[in-house]
């Protein structure tokens, strides 16, 4: 509040200086008439002027009774070096001043500086602006932290489902924060910080915020990223800021959400480039860590679906000391955090959400929250008065498959391809045990590429799979491709996802599962990220001899084609039904799961091979060209 009076009052000054100088140059232009000189010294010869001023550069004389136009005095610049002797000649009296030109030439230099400061100042707030984000004017270290007390989180544990086991957890800290002195009392020590590491849409953001609210202190709320800028310095100077201000407001939560766009491992070959302004970042945060005491109240969450990019110091004992996994959620996960979102819904009261937990295996809470959105607008887009189970249905689909093509018009004889294909999918599935069930087959186009679906979805969660169970999956995949075989004669492009699918799990079996008593229990790739779905980097190429590799090749194919020939068996045995099923499918172009069991009563079951060990001779050729 000082500094906000001390510049009140110097805009006062500053206006009284400016009003002061605005009122003289106001009343010369008032009372002033520059003229000639020769009109100066003609007006002088006739004797209207009673007093002379002279001065280095004008010369000043002051009528004896104002002009027409009022004016009291005249100017005219000095032109005479002999003024003095000429002004003798007259009675007259006349005198010499000194010109004070001090307010003007501070204002010839001050104005200048000051148009040109406000200008560059303009400019820069523009270019920081469209930069997202320098901030002010020397705001360019401070700390972008949003803070949150109780009333602005808006979230507390009640809204969060799904992630007991994280909640569980994580109550421990609010009641540190809320009842220290209880945890004080056996000389226990709270942890500094707790790492939240999951898949993405899991909801740890969402706990982080629950722990907040619950807690009532201060959040401080920033992500990874946002401590990285353009400038060397930045991201140490703004964790600096970052601590000073939560260590302010004690007890207070710091949330950094993506932390691994900050903690990412430190190279080995030192920095290069831009990683030594983030190395620079990670080290200031180190120090920060070890150097306040959690003991005061403050506490460091931080989120990541990356840890294992993540610098090993941040990971030690006395930094992040304890890592809660937040997961995606199970069967009775996924219920409760449909009834959270069902909520928001009119939903109908014949809806059994424990059924629409059953099939949505696999998905996050982010999807489920999708899940609810996108079944709402389906019964709104049909005029429905609640949302009822068929828009659940129609919603998973969407998800699962992608948006209807029906503008995507296929001619006959690829409708028909499609249908024995999918036909081929679903009897296979039928047929083998252990296999999730079929829930429902089309032949409409949808997504970006796929000309018909056959919709599996698994009735629990499943968290081990044997080799049967992982060949009744590629037998699963290649029903398609076995399909079009048994019944055209001849292959078509449609199994193409079916195949690099089919091959990655025969692949994955070999190579990480050591399920091949011939090159024995070993795993030749390592296990990829398990909260990020995206393909691993080759990271320099093989790490095995040549001659293993061709042999995990060949155990490879050899894989593919037993499972291959075992779902060509089971379409053989049951050709009347393939055929009477792909004729009703064309006929409705969808079969929903009790459709399906009427048409495939009479389905003869097969099983897969006992064994698809690989023989001392090389694996079975058939199926490459003639039928196996």
């Amino acid at each position: 509040m000082e500094t906000k009076n001390q510049w009140n009052l110097g805009y006062w000054l500053v206006a009284a200086m400016l009003l002061m100088t605005l009122q003289s140059y106001w009343q010369a232009a008032r009372t002033i008439e520059p003229v000639p000189y020769s009109e100066f010294e003609k007006a002088l010869s006739e004797g209207l002027i009673a007093e002379v001023q002279v001065s280095d550069r004008t010369i000043t004389g002051r009528l004896k009774t104002p002009d027409e136009s009022g004016k009291t005095t005249l100017v005219a610049t000095r032109v005479e070096p002999d003024l003095a002797e000429r002004l003798s000649q007259y009675d007259v009296p006349y005198s010499r001043v000194v010109e004070s030109t001090w307010l003007r030439d501070i204002l010839s230099w001050v104005l200048p500086a000051v148009a040109f400061f406000g200008v560059w100042f303009f400019l820069f707030r523009r270019f920081a602006e469209k930069q997202q984000g320098m901030g002010g004017f020397l705001s360019i270290g401070k700390s972008r932290a949003k803070v949150y007390v109780e009333k602005n989180t808006g979230v507390t544990f009640a809204d969060v489902a799904g992630v007991d086991e994280a909640k569980t957890e994580l109550v421990e800290i609010v009641d540190f924060l809320k009842q220290s002195e209880d945890y004080e009392r056996l000389g226990a020590r709270i942890p500094k910080g707790v790492l939240l590491v999951g898949p993405p849409g899991t909801g740890k953001t969402l706990l982080a915020k629950a722990v907040a609210g619950e807690a009532g202190v201060p959040f401080f709320s920033i992500s990874g990223s946002e401590f990285v800028e353009m400038f060397v310095g930045v991201g140490a100077a703004r964790v600096r800021d970052l601590f000073d201000q939560a260590r302010g407001q004690a007890p207070a939560i710091i949330f950094i959400d993506e932390l691994d766009a900050l903690g990412r491992a430190r190279a080995a070959g030192g920095p290069i480039g831009g990683h030594d302004e983030r190395e620079q970042t990670l080290n200031q945060l180190l120090t920060e860590m070890d150097g306040f005491d959690s003991s005061a109240g403050l506490i460091i969450l931080a989120a990541t679906n990356r840890p294992e990019v993540l610098d090993p110091a941040l990971l030690r004992a006395g930094r992040f000391d304890r890592q809660v996994l937040v997961d995606r959620p199970d069967k009775k996960g996924r219920f409760d955090i449909l009834k959270v979102h069902a909520k928001k819904i009119t939903i109908a009261a014949d809806v059994d959400l424990e059924q629409v937990a059953a099939l949505t295996t696999g998905f996050s809470g982010a999807d489920l929250a999708n899940l609810v959105n996108e079944a709402a607008l389906m019964a709104t887009r049909r005029k429905a008065s609640a949302v009822e189970l068929q828009d659940f249905t129609t919603a998973i689909e969407r998800i699962v498959a992608g948006l209807e093509k029906k503008n995507r018009i296929l001619n006959p004889k690829e409708r028909e391809t499609v249908a024995y294909h999918e036909m081929g999918h679903a009897l296979v599935a039928l047929a083998l045990p252990g296999t999730d069930p079929v829930h429902k087959v089309s032949i409409i186009p949808r997504g970006i590429g796929a000309l018909g679906y056959t919709l599996q979805r698994p009735t629990e969660d499943r968290f081990l799979m044997t080799r049967t169970d992982l060949e009744h999956k590629i037998a699963v995949l290649l029903g398609g491709r076995a399909a079009e075989k048994l019944v055209f004669g001849e292959i078509s492009t449609g199994a193409a996802d079916d195949l690099a699918r089919a091959t990655d799990i025969a692949r994955d079996m070999i190579t990480r599962f050591g399920m091949d008593e011939e090159l024995g229990y070993i795993a030749f790739e390592k296990q990829p990220s398990r909260f990020l779905d995206v393909p691993e980097l080759s990271q320099g190429g093989c790490r095995v001899a040549e001659s293993t590799q061709t042999r995990i090749d060949q155990a490879i194919r050899h894989i593919v084609m037993s499972v291959f020939e075992c779902a060509y068996q089971i379409l053989s045995s049951n050709r009347d039904i393939l055929e009477k099923s792909a004729r009703e499918l064309l006929s409705r172009e969808t079969l929903d799961e009790q459709e399906l069991s009427e048409l495939t009563r009479e389905l003869k079951a097969l099983s897969a091979p006992e064994s698809t060990e690989p023989a001392t001779s090389s694996p079975t050729e058939k199926g490459e060209g003639g039928t196996p």
